[in-house]
């Protein structure tokens, strides 16, 4: 739910203005010029595959002019600049499905389903860890989204601040997973070094260190503590479902005794 100019957060309000205008369809088609067939959910569209495919920096008007084949100047006609591109791309990949199943989950697997399918956006698009997510310009894609994740946590019955919390908080989480994962992809393509060879490189230094006695708490760790097979997103995930379980349960029990006492 975030938006950058192109990494620089500094957008002035005329930016803000035209990318709102793109996103709500204000925007109007280019009155002369435009090559035929070149429409914004092409431009769009084509932004985000560049991006999946290479990342954010491979992303220019010029670069994707070219691969619409068109004319850059032509690009111009319906994006004034990256930031605003970049604007219409995050609005794109946040929107929830168009068809979407009326939900019948409670909070827990509301929350749950928003941090998996979070994770998964990450995964899918890396290069949204790259953007500046610090001040959203709101489109009907990132609406849409926090409308749907709001709807299916309403019944915890905290209040709206700390609902809009209980998504900070998630997100939050999530995000700090999919770093690592995503940081994790990109090391192995620049280095050529799999995760294994690289903690292997490692191995006989590690090993003189941790019998140096100088660190025993480490040295004491059993050998499957840093093992791949333990599933670290799902351990912390559960553990801030079970902290969210205990608030509901204070409130619920708090609005029991305040019903008890007006009887």
């Amino acid at each position: 739910m975030t938006s950058t100019n192109g990494g620089d957060d500094r957008r002035t309000g005329s930016d803000i203005t035209r990318s709102l205008e793109l996103l709500w369809g204000e925007g109007g088609r280019p009155s002369r010029g435009p090559k035929p067939g070149l429409t914004l959910e092409r431009i769009v569209t084509e932004a985000v595959r560049l991006a999946d495919a290479e990342g954010l920096a491979a992303l220019s008007m010029r670069r994707l002019s070219t691969e619409l084949g068109t004319g850059t100047m032509s690009l111009y006609r319906y994006v004034p600049g990256k930031g605003d591109l970049v604007d219409l791309m995050l609005d794109r990949v946040f929107a929830p499905p168009e068809e979407d199943e009326p939900w019948t989950g409670g909070w827990r697997e509301g929350v749950e389903a928003y941090a998996r399918e979070t994770l998964v956006l990450y995964r899918r698009h890396p290069w949204l860890i790259h953007v500046n997510q610090a001040r959203p310009v709101l489109g009907p894609g990132t609406v849409g989204g926090l409308d749907r994740t709001l709807s299916r946590i309403r019944e915890m019955g905290l209040t709206d601040p700390e609902l809009i919390g209980v998504i900070v908080m998630t997100e939050g989480y999530v995000t700090g997973v999919a770093r690592t994962q995503v940081h994790e992809v990109e090391a192995v393509t620049k280095s050529g070094l799999s995760e294994q060879a690289f903690w292997e490189a490692q191995a006989p230094a590690l090993e003189k260190i941790m019998t140096s006695g100088r660190y025993p708490t480490l040295a004491g760790l059993s050998e499957d503590a840093f093992g791949p097979d333990f599933d670290h997103f799902e351990f912390g995930l559960q553990r801030l479902l079970d902290g969210l379980d205990v608030l509901v349960a204070q409130r619920a029990a708090q609005g029991a005794d305040q019903g008890s006492d007006q009887d």
